[in-house]
């Protein structure tokens, strides 16, 4: 028998265990249609929002509202495509320790379901995959700032995620079809078929670009070569659609009239940079920009190698910019092994030393002109090395190059006579000195 207190009154009711037991379940199917109403409401809010135009920003916003907090909607690999809300001490979810310093949600530490919270700066959190069919479309999350999530809360997240993959799918649908338009023209301008100079300015207003100003040719090219590639063609395709919406979205967010567009392998972007800016100053937005697409490295990105041209004023010189650009990625690539970035200015020797097809012959050289200097694994050749390089980038100012390196003098010059019987009168023989300094060069390259 159980004891029951009536409402309003002292006396007690007294049910047998079969009445109490109506009684909670009562309350447990209370609770779950209390639920399920909350979710169905959920839903025709948010496939209004999708009727009425909203796209991701607006689905977010309405999440951020039902969970009091905030919300996010990323790419598959956490690149943030739309935000919404706030929490307590942060202007925006994407300062919290889950997102890295360039913005990107670490998905390969952030796995689907619930956590949190462990204080302030990590609030109660869920997360749940977009999905349409057997498409990975991005990442459901939701914050919440004065209370722990529960499985309803994933239940009702999911139920969101599925009209978002209804945004998701209408806006990649769309940006395929203007992409492929953009594509088109700017492969076109870059081969020089584009029209006159007015013309293809006048053609890229219409396309929302601006290429009637100082800019150069930026190409990013993934280190892996996809001819060689053993995934599957699908899988391919999906790497490099990911690859060119990393710096679609990362341009577009500091300038939307950038002109940006992805190829077979590579994504083009026509940066506009001042007139009177030298290759320094033009390799700092660039080196952002690259900053952006790379992020830490994780969550499947493609490493990849960025070159960047001369200036130019006119469309008409596109082509040439263009030919720039990929030679600078080319070399960049065989300098630096991949993933690095080269402006064309700067190459210098690189830029004839690339032209050799046999790496083989540029070992031989190495190893031809240096002797024993060209073995890596030992400590003393790389100091001599480094010792030889400043000699001959100071024209052999022993002074100099003694204050460089933090030697004294005589140190140096006892340096100097042990490289000249290693390696011959080099001190005295310029064609000797040329080649030493091309040895050097080409000992440096890590893509040989």
């Amino acid at each position: 028998m159980v004891r029951v207190a009536n409402d309003g009154d002292a006396d007690t009711q007294t049910l047998t265990a079969d009445e109490a037991e109506v009684v909670r379940l009562t309350a447990v199917v209370e609770q779950q249609r209390a639920l399920l109403e909350r979710e169905d409401e959920v839903h025709r809010v948010l496939v209004r929002v999708v009727l009425d135009g909203g796209g991701l920003p607006e689905i977010a916003g309405a999440v951020a509202g039902f969970f009091g907090g905030a919300a996010v909607v990323t790419t598959t690999d956490g690149r943030v495509l739309a935000q919404a809300g706030s929490l307590p001490g942060h202007a925006s979810p994407t300062e919290l320790d889950c997102f890295d310093r360039t913005g990107r949600l670490v998905v390969e530490h952030e796995p689907v379901g619930r956590r949190g919270p462990g204080g302030a700066a990590d609030p109660a959190r869920a997360f749940v995959r977009i999905v349409a069919g057997s498409a990975d479309l991005g990442v459901l999350g939701a914050f919440s700032p004065d209370r722990p999530l529960g499985a309803p809360d994933v239940h009702m997240l999911e139920r969101a995620a599925t009209v978002a993959a209804l945004a998701v799918t209408k806006e990649q649908a769309v940006a395929a079809v203007e992409g492929k338009y953009r594509a088109e023209f700017l492969r076109d301008a870059l081969a020089g078929r584009a029209g006159d100079a007015h013309d293809a300015a006048s053609h890229a207003t219409s396309l929302g670009w601006d290429i009637d100003r100082p800019l150069v040719v930026v190409v990013a090219e993934t280190d892996e070569n996809d001819a060689e590639s053993t995934r599957t063609t699908a899988e391919v395709r999906d790497l490099q659609d990911r690859f060119a919406r990393a710096w679609t979205q990362a341009v577009r967010s500091r300038d939307p009239s950038v002109a940006v567009a992805g190829f077979s392998q590579e994504v083009v972007v026509l940066l506009p940079v001042p007139e009177d800016a030298d290759a320094d100053a033009v390799l700092r937005p660039v080196g952002d920009l690259v900053r952006v697409v790379r992020g830490d490295g994780g969550g499947g990105r493609r490493t990849f190698t960025a070159g960047v041209s001369r200036l130019v004023t006119s469309a008409a010189d596109l082509p040439r910019a263009y030919d720039e650009a990929l030679t600078a990625v080319h070399v960049g690539r065989q300098v630096d092994g991949g993933s690095g970035l080269a402006h064309f200015d700067q190459l210098g020797i690189y830029r004839l030393l690339a032209l050799v097809p046999d790496s083989a012959d540029l070992r031989r050289f190495v190893t031809e002109s240096l002797g024993e200097l060209a073995i890596d694994d030992v400590p003393e050749h790389a100091d001599l090395r480094h010792t030889l390089s400043v000699l001959i980038d100071t024209n052999l100012n022993v002074a100099e190059t003694a204050r460089r390196l933090f030697f004294h003098y005589n140190t140096l010059r006892y340096r100097i006579a042990k490289l000249e019987r290693m390696l011959g009168p080099f001190t005295t023989d310029p064609q000797l000195r040329l080649t030493l300094a091309l040895a050097l060069r080409v000992h440096r390259m890590k893509g040989i």
